[in-house]
């Protein structure tokens, strides 16, 4: 099995920093930047507002 690994021509870790911070900047930073799921943003948006109240 470690041979298998060393002769992968793909893997799933990020080597390059650069690539790193591009897959980073493609990602939504706010819940009003995510597309559909509004039942599910809107439930998310109420958990959030309650576990910063509680301190959490």
């Amino acid at each position: 099995m470690a041979d298998a690994d060393k002769d992968r021509l793909v893997s799933g870790d990020v080597d390059d920093s650069n690539e790193a911070q591009i897959e980073k900047s493609l990602r939504p930073r706010m819940l009003a930047q995510y597309i559909g799921q509004d039942r599910v943003k809107h439930q998310l948006e109420v958990y959030i507002t309650a576990a910063k109240q509680r301190e959490e």
